[in-house]
């Protein structure tokens, strides 16, 4: 991922070592006054592992460990699915769900399973995004997206990543992975966290300005 914008501009790293995520957070962004790059690009990138304290914990640690790293502004995010027949599972912990290892496809089955017998009034769930910017002299900011939902029977569309096949979106009629990516973008968790974090952005950037 190249530079955004001028080199005379300030510096933003996308705190992911996930090429595509990487890529998938600058489009979010947009035109913000940085020169985004990923971490993935700089020597020695590497970022904590992942608790289950929280999701804004999760994020503000890789978005303090890449700005430590690059001596730039950073910017990272933490998601997941909260599926209220579950108690709120698999939340901060949706990457981790039903054991190491797994197949986004392998979750999904996984947590059809689980809902099985459970009636489509009680399927309501919601994504939900926080995203962590922080910058090397210790000023933070937090933001967050949240998208309600219903978690279907059984997957539906070949589009998107995770628990999209199973995300039923009322407003559009439709799961997250049969909405092309503009649409999803739109209404996602992630789409609405980053629209926040591109204001908080616009105020860091004109203050170094």
């Amino acid at each position: 991922m190249g530079p955004r914008s001028s080199p005379s501009r300030p510096r933003l790293v996308i705190a992911s070592l996930n090429a595509d995520k990487a890529r998938e957070l600058a489009s979010l962004l947009g035109d913000v006054p940085f020169e985004i790059v990923s971490l993935a690009a700089l020597v020695g990138a590497a970022l904590p592992p992942e608790g289950e304290e929280s999701y804004g914990v999760n994020a503000l640690a890789k978005a303090r460990a890449a700005a430590r790293l690059s001596g730039s502004a950073a910017l990272a995010d933490d998601s997941g699915l909260e599926v209220d027949a579950l108690g709120g599972r698999p939340g901060v912990r949706s990457a981790r769900y039903g054991g190491a290892g797994l197949s986004d496809a392998e979750r999904c089955a996984a947590l059809v399973a689980e809902l099985r017998g459970v009636p489509p009034e009680r399927r309501t769930a919601r994504f939900r995004c926080v995203v962590a910017v922080a910058s090397p002299n210790g000023r933070e900011e937090m933001v967050e997206g949240v998208v309600e939902g219903m978690i279907t029977s059984a997957p539906r569309g070949t589009g998107g990543f995770g628990y999209d096949p199973l995300f039923f979106y009322p407003p559009l009629g439709r799961t997250f992975a049969e909405l092309d990516p503009s649409e999803k973008n739109r209404v996602s968790h992630r789409g609405r966290a980053l629209a926040l974090a591109r204001d908080v952005l616009e105020r860091w950037g004109s203050a170094a300005g």
